[in-house]
């Protein structure tokens, strides 16, 4: 028997029986949807992971204190003491693969204007820190290098601070507000950028000169850290080696000695989300794969019964000249069968689900290679769980199965 007549028989056979068929398509719909569409959501969720950290500059480097021991007690990094304006005056004098570079201050308090108040955070940065962290002034103007040396009290504010404190809708520009008691007159508004997917409000921020927060907020004379821009996203790592040496040569940190800082990248981190973002996807494909196993299960459940149902039609075939092969492929088709067109409505319900979840603001994403790899799956468990019965039925004798009731 040619492999196109196995066809029509294996399809008349599951048009027979529509409602049980669809019944044991039902397993690998579901199983082949919760694939798709957990890979969507992990797959969607990473590349918005990647994009807000890109907002924030592939190419930035970040430098802060290290820890250290003393007394036999690890100090908190935060605590530490370690970066100080020589640092950042001689990065500014030797780099090479280095744009720009921010010290950076910050304090945490309340921000008042009249009768309104809200609690953000206070930035103390050079003017090149717009730059790193890519933002873009909306309104008015940043401060000026002129207002760094003076220690200005001028600050520009993020649409937030804005909403907050000018509720009425009134020009904030050239409007004097209070930080722990120190009057900031703002000069600029810088563009929305919204929430990042920590949930933090990006737009809740005020930017000073870093001489400024430091002497009239802080009084301290160290930064917390040092924001730095490579040249571009390929050279990140020789600007961290050469970071590494201008700091270790201030630092007066000689053989072996152990860094008193710390560098780290943006690509880093976006490496380390990426890394957990697979791993949570590949958790939930697990999970959700586990259908499509007792889908198979289910699939040759049906097809022993459908075997010992037909096993007078499968005793007539043999009678008349059927080999074991034909009537072993004639199953094996049927399963495949159910299995691929499963897989095709799995398909569909996985798009289907994967744009619901996205109307809900869920970032997702499909994959083309994850709807191919749910084919091939489909293939597998249709020939994998439909063997056995198919052997079963090959392995009758023509004599016995004739004679079944």
């Amino acid at each position: 028997m040619n492999f196109f007549n196995l066809f029509k028989v294996a399809f008349r056979a599951i048009a027979s029986n529509k409602f049980r068929s669809f019944l044991s398509m039902l397993g690998i719909i579901i199983g082949v949807a919760a694939v798709i569409i957990m890979m969507a959501i992990g797959q969607g969720s990473k590349e918005s992971v990647r994009q807000n950290i890109s907002q924030m500059g592939t190419n930035v480097i970040m430098i802060r204190p290290g820890a250290d021991m003393r007394g036999g007690v690890r100090q908190d990094p935060s605590a530490m003491q370690t970066l100080k304006i020589e640092d950042y005056e001689a990065i500014l004098r030797e780099k090479k693969f280095v744009t720009y570079v921010s010290p950076e201050v910050t304090a945490a308090g309340q921000a008042i204007y009249g009768a309104n108040n809200t609690t953000t955070s206070l930035y103390g940065e050079s003017i090149e820190y717009l730059d790193i962290k890519q933002w873009k002034v909306e309104q008015g103007d940043c401060f000026t290098e002129e207002d760094i040396r003076k220690s200005a009290k001028v600050c520009v504010v993020g649409k937030t601070i804005v909403d907050e404190l000018f509720p009425d809708g009134n020009d904030p520009i050239g409007k004097t507000i209070r930080f722990k008691s120190i009057p900031f007159r703002i000069v600029g508004v810088l563009k929305s950028k919204g929430y990042n997917n920590w949930g933090m409000d990006q737009d809740n921020v005020l930017i000073a000169p870093y001489t400024t927060v430091m002497k009239r907020i802080l009084a301290q004379t160290y930064f917390s850290s040092i924001n730095c821009s490579a040249i571009t996203e390929e050279l990140t790592a020789p600007a961290i080696e050469e970071l590494t040496s201008i700091l270790r040569n201030t630092h007066k940190l000689k053989g072996d000695a152990v860094d008193d800082f710390t560098i780290r990248s943006q690509q880093e981190m976006m490496e380390t989300m990426s890394s957990t973002m697979d791993t949570i996807t590949i958790i939930l494909v697990v999970a959700a794969a586990f259908s499509l196993l007792v889908a198979g299960i289910g699939i040759m459940n049906i097809m022993l019964v459908s075997v010992t149902e037909r096993t007078r039609e499968i005793g007539l075939r043999m009678s008349v000249g059927a080999r074991g092969i034909d009537i072993s492929n004639q199953f094996l088709i049927e399963s495949v069968l159910i299995s691929i067109t499963g897989g095709i409505l799995g398909v569909a319900v996985g798009w289907l689900g994967t744009y619901i979840c996205g109307s809900f603001g869920l970032p997702t994403s499909i994959p083309m290679w994850s709807i191919f790899l749910s084919f091939a799956v489909c293939t597998v468990i249709g020939v994998g769980f439909g063997y056995f019965p198919a052997r079963k039925a090959a392995n009758m004798d023509p004599i016995e199965a004739i004679r079944y009731e």
